[in-house]
């Protein structure tokens, strides 16, 4: 079957409503409506970077609902495989603006038409049609359907002999204890081939404080790639035969840290499934995480392919 999709990836995508002024978030006035979602975020960066990305989700038959699903299709993301359900609402969280650090982020997801994503939802054709599967922890902890729905995903594509990617995204508030949410995103992470951990998740999954011992714990268990994010250090890959780190690109003020790990997601796949080498699609999700960084919405920073030569041209890496 010929791929019409790059990507496929599921989950919640939200309305986020993101303070216009700073402080407490119960003292704010003025918010502005925008998209969010982890696996929203990395969509959209694929299709702004020109690649043909789509996200399978449930929505509320509500206002929100109806904003994400136009917002979807206003940044180039199929949205064939948007289910609506009257039985539960769209999620939604508010968010603060800070001068520094990482903003306050309140959450209303709670038994979300997203959260029921099951087994039953899974669409054959849909995903036979992309090349590649992307998903996160945060989709794993939504709920047991969504737990299964991933598992079933992962299992589907491995076996279709498409490529997997996995960024565990550690929301501790969505699981009931830490060794819970270590097990569950540990046995996700299972027959992945690129695994995308920040280097405080890696420590907390594995036990290790090294990127290349945290590397080698997921290689050991059959991961191919394993690409750790390091903040203001870069990153680190490690696969079978080639390892190394990848300097940050310089920025100059951090507007808002939302949305980094997601630009990071996008650019190292684009660039895989582009077949760049290792070091450069690392570059490039280093590239994506510095531009989200510098601006207010979680992907407001994300880059079309133009954008992005140009950055490359003139930022430079520390």
């Amino acid at each position: 079957m010929t791929a019409t999709l790059d990507a496929v990836t599921f989950g919640e995508p939200m309305a986020m409503f993101y303070a216009n002024e700073a402080g407490s978030l119960d003292e704010v006035r003025s918010f502005t409506k925008a998209l969010a979602g982890a696996e929203t975020n990395v969509s959209a960066g694929l299709a702004r970077l020109g690649l043909r990305a789509g996200l399978v989700t449930k929505l509320g038959e509500d206002a929100f609902g109806k904003f994400i699903a136009s917002a979807l299709r206003q940044e180039g993301i199929d949205t064939q495989n948007v289910m609506f359900t009257k039985d539960h609402s769209t999620g939604m969280l508010i968010k603060s603006k800070v001068t520094s650090g990482d903003p306050e982020v309140e959450y209303f997801r709670k038994h979300s038409a997203a959260s029921t994503l099951s087994i039953a939802d899974f669409n054959e054709a849909y995903f036979s049609g992309a090349r590649h599967l992307h998903f996160t922890g945060i989709s794993v902890a939504l709920s047991p359907e969504c737990r299964d729905f991933a598992r079933h995903a992962r299992q589907f594509m491995k076996k279709a002999g498409k490529t997997v990617s996995f960024d565990p995204n550690l929301r501790p508030k969505l699981w009931p204890d830490t060794q819970t949410m270590v097990e569950a995103i540990n046995e996700a992470s299972e027959g992945c081939d690129w695994l995308l951990p920040g280097i405080h998740e890696g420590k907390i999954l594995t036990g290790y404080t090294s990127p290349e011992d945290i590397a080698s714990f997921y290689l050991d268990r059959g991961t191919s790639l394993v690409i750790i994010k390091l903040g203001t250090e870069g990153a680190y890959y490690k696969s079978a035969d080639a390892e190394g780190y990848v300097k940050r690109f310089r920025v100059e003020h951090v507007v808002d840290t939302v949305g980094a790990g997601d630009g990071f997601a996008a650019g190292v796949i684009s660039a895989l499934l582009e077949g760049l080498p290792l070091a450069e699609a690392v570059k490039r999700g280093n590239a994506l995480g510095a531009l989200a960084v510098m601006s207010a919405g979680d992907m407001d920073g994300y880059p079309t392919r133009a954008e992005l030569e140009s950055f490359l041209l003139s930022a430079s890496t520390n």
